[in-house]
This record gives structure tokens, C-alpha cells and sequence, in this order.
């Protein structure tokens, strides 16, 4: 049994409505892989964690997405995503960059979100350095051929209409869209359809030139890894970044993204279910109060018709919402940005239920702003603890962890700090917490579908200071 997991059985033996907690000694939390950081006379920062076996995870994590972008280029950020791997000098070709890496065993991905851009591979130990010169290629000598991209023009405009099919990644860009209004974070990744059909190679170069600086660059590894001899291969493989002449909080501090309490209703009859967001402006991943709002998050929790609970459920809107048939699904989310954030419900159900659920959602944010006990606060504790300290587990993880952790924080958060902050988690600190970020505010809402009874926004809105309990 791993260490992890034995910090969880004895603390779960009694694991009930009335929870019952028992003293867990967590120092062998202690006991992890150090984190080491060099950061490189460009400003690169190369950050390892060495454990034993015969793989390594390493990557690219860059301080880059749509948020960097104007409404002229909007998109850019994603579109070079796709280009980075369709050939340099030394590998003239996609084909010849997926042969090199299939032969090895290994393998690459890539994704762009609002704030960051990753690139990252899995080899085996050996083929560390080679995995390092493919990625210092691919991001310094990608070629951008204007006849390959007017190929992947229409891969992306094919993504786009995929994803303009899925209810929920509409729901969330609109939520973008109304929270954020007239701000960087409100534009979508893939950017409008216009700007895809006009990209151009001038404007992806321009973007990388600009982004793709040392100071905001970060070259994180994990598992078979040394870090000594990690530390030499960037130094002569990404001896040609420079580090920027403006610093990444100059170049940030110019960006401004005003929350607002907003809405986007897009009605159409023709559709089963109404697909709906409610959010408010929550926390940036430096705030004190981080972990007590993923707290709450785990506590207002997820439900679906298909999980094995059913009805018996721990979270109190889950049991709620399951009890009285108010929905095919629902889930509570929270997503942090340097100087903002969004927490809220996303739900799925029928037309005539969607108030009684859209009452529910903001019923439970005042419940747990006013009157949330101790026994669910440490029940749902234990829970977070669980679902944070797995992210402490295989090479992949850790690696996106200390990419992401050193991007948004400046530094590593060791397990044992995870743990110690959650631990220390009480009722008045969540109380608190919900308080200041649920009660009293105009929330961000977004739906789709059939809408004729959804309920008004100034309803919505009442229903963050009415306690009806």
C-alpha cells in the first residue's frame, strides 16, 4: 500500500454522516522528492523531481495563451500550437518528427488554455536528451510554411465546429464571455471564425517572438530524471531564447480583467435539455484562501444519473437534486487566473425543473455560507486531500504540476504543505470564505436550450441574499 494511501484508511474506518475523525500522523509527507529549480542567464527556469524507475516526463510550460492575444490575433496562441509540429530544418516534416519519437517509444502533446501554453513529452530515461532536442527544435526552428498553414486552417475552423456541437464548451465560453466582457479573458482560444481563416505566418512568428521569452519559460521534469545533467542539455539546447526586455508583471499588469455580473441566454426550443452556468468572480492561484474555496467546491461536489451512489449521496445538493429529480447532471467548478477566477454550478435538465435548480445551487451557496457543520467540513477534507495528493502521483502529473505551480506561484508545493493547509481548513474559515464570494453578489450566468422558464436575473440575483432555508 502506498504512503499516500495509508494516510486515508485509518481516517475513513468511520466514515459516515456523523464523521468520525481519527489523528493521522503525516510526516512521512515529508519524505518526497526534492524539487530543484536553476533558472538559466536567459531567465529559463528548469525545475526537476528525481524518483526511481525507467521513465521521465519532461516539458515546456510557457507563460503564453489567449489572454496575451488582441481582438486582431485572437487565436494565434492556439493556431501556433497546432503549426509547432509541422517541421524544421532538422525535421523537415510532421512524419519525420512522429517517426523519431514512435521509434523511441515515446510521446508528445500539446495544449493552449487562456493563460498558459504546454508542450510536453514521456520517454524512457535514456531518451531524455533526445526528447529535450526535439522540443528545443519544434519551439526555436519550426519553419511555419505558408502552404501548411492554409492546411491546418481548416483543421482548426473543423475543431471549432466541433466544439461550437458541445453544449458545455459553449456554455463555459459564453460564461467567458458575459463574466469577462471587453476583457482578454472573455475571447475564446480558438479565436473567431474570421480570424482563423486569416491568421497569418507574420502574425505567428510576431507571437512567438513576443511570448516565447526565457523569463517565461519553464522547463520542468519528472521521474528518471538528473537534474544536474537536465540543467546542462537547456543551457546548450535553448542557448538561443533571450529573455525579454519588458518582465512578464510589466507585460501583465496591463491587462485588465473586470469581472462583471452579466448574462448570455441563447434560446433555442428546438433542444431537449437547457445546458446552464452560474458564477462569481472567485480567486487568483496566489490567494491565501485557495484551498478553502476547493473546499467548498468539494462540498457543493457533482452528481450525474449515472453514478453507482444514486441517491445516497454525501453532498448535500447532490442528495438534494437526486431526491427531487431536478437534474440529468450538475458540477461545480473553479477555475483560477493570475488576478481572478470563476466558482459556480454548471447543470443539465429538463425545462420545468430548471429554476427549482437554479434555486437549489444558490440555496446550497448560502447553507454553507451560514450554517455548514464540522462533520462535513472534515469529511469533505479528507476527500480533497485524497483528490490533491493523487496529483502527487506518476511522472505526467507531477510534471504539469511543477510546470503549473512554478508559472502561477513562483515555486513547488510540496504534499505536506497541501496537506497542512487543507488540514487546518476550519468551519469559520469556510463560512467566511463563502460569505465574502457567495452572498450578496451578481453572479455571471450563461444558458442554452429551451428557455421560456428560466428564471430572470434579478431572481437569480435575489437569491444570493434571500435565505430561504
Amino acid at each position: 500500500m502506498s504512503n499516500i494511501s495509508k494516510l486515508f484508511v485509518n481516517s475513513t474506518k468511520n466514515f459516515s454522516r456523523s464523521f468520525s475523525r481519527k489523528t493521522v500522523d503525516p510526516s512521512f509527507l515529508k519524505i518526497t522528492p526534492e524539487t530543484k529549480i536553476t533558472t538559466l542567464p536567459n531567465g529559463i527556469r528548469v525545475a526537476t523531481e528525481q524518483t526511481y524507475g525507467e521513465v521521465a516526463s519532461v516539458g515546456v510550460w510557457v507563460d503564453s495563451g489567449s489572454v496575451y492575444e488582441t481582438e486582431k490575433n485572437n487565436g494565434v496562441a492556439h493556431f501556433l500550437e497546432h503549426m509547432i509540429f509541422k517541421g524544421t530544418a532538422k525535421r523537415p516534416n510532421p512524419q519525420s518528427i512522429e517517426t523519431e519519437i514512435e521509434n523511441m517509444g515515446g510521446s508528445l502533446n500539446a495544449f493552449t488554455s487562456r493563460e498558459h501554453s504546454a508542450y510536453y513529452m514521456k520517454v524512457l530515461k535514456d531518451n531524455v536528451p533526445n526528447a529535450v532536442d526535439i522540443l528545443s527544435d519544434i519551439l526555436q526552428n519550426s519553419k511555419f510554411e505558408t502552404s501548411l498553414i492554409e492546411q491546418e486552417r481548416d483543421t482548426i475552423l473543423s475543431e471549432n465546429d466541433y466544439i461550437q456541437s458541445k453544449e458545455d464548451e459553449v456554455v463555459f465560453d459564453q460564461l467567458h464571455a458575459t463574466a469577462f466582457q471587453g476583457s482578454p479573458l472573455g475571447r475564446t482560444i480558438l479565436g473567431p471564425v474570421e480570424n482563423i481563416k486569416s491568421i497569418t505566418r507574420d502574425q505567428i512568428q510576431e507571437f512567438i517572438n513576443e511570448n516565447y521569452t526565457g523569463d517565461r519559460l519553464v522547463i520542468s521534469a519528472a521521474g528518471a530524471v538528473n537534474h544536474e545533467q537536465l540543467v546542462e542539455q537547456v543551457k546548450e539546447k535553448f542557448a538561443n531564447v533571450k529573455m525579454s526586455n519588458v518582465s512578464k508583471e510589466q507585460k501583465r499588469s496591463t491587462i485588465v480583467n473586470d469581472f462583471v455580473g452579466s448574462e448570455i441566454l441563447v434560446r433555442d426550443d428546438e433542444q431537449p435539455l437547457i445546458h446552464f452556468a452560474v458564477a462569481v468572480k472567485a480567486l487568483p492561484w496566489t490567494d491565501p484562501d485557495y484551498f478553502v474555496l476547493e473546499l467548498i467546491q468539494t462540498m457543493i461536489g457533482n452528481w450525474n444519473r449515472g453514478i453507482a451512489a444514486g441517491k445516497n449521496i454525501a453532498s448535500n445538493l447532490g442528495e438534494i437534486v437526486a431526491t427531487e429529480n431536478l437534474a440529468e447532471s450538475y458540477s461545480t467548478f473553479f477555475t483560477s487566473y493570475q488576478d481572478t477566477g470563476l466558482f459556480g454550478n454548471y447543470g443539465v435538465c429538463q425545462p420545468e425543473r430548471v429554476d427549482d435548480l437554479v434555486a437549489e445551487m444558490i440555496k446550497e451557496w448560502q447553507r454553507i455560507a451560514t450554517c455548514c457543520n464540522k462533520n462535513e467540513v472534515e469529511r469533505n477534507k479528507q476527500k480533497l486531500l485524497a483528490n490533491t495528493l493523487m496529483q502527487y502521483d506518476g511522472t505526467s502529473k507531477v510534471c504539469e504540476g511543477i510546470g503549473r505551480q512554478i508559472l502561477t506561484l513562483g515555486r513547488r508545493l510540496s504534499p505536506f504543505e497541501v496537506y497542512t493547509r487543507i488540514n487546518e481548513i476550519t468551519v469559520a474559515d469556510v463560512q467566511r470564505v463563502a460569505t465574502t464570494l457567495l452572498r450578496d453578489v451578481s453572479p455571471a450566468v450563461t444558458a442554452i436550450g429551451p428557455l421560456a422558464n428560466f428564471p430572470d436575473y434579478n431572481f437569480t440575483r435575489g437569491f444570493t441574499y434571500w435565505n430561504r432555508l
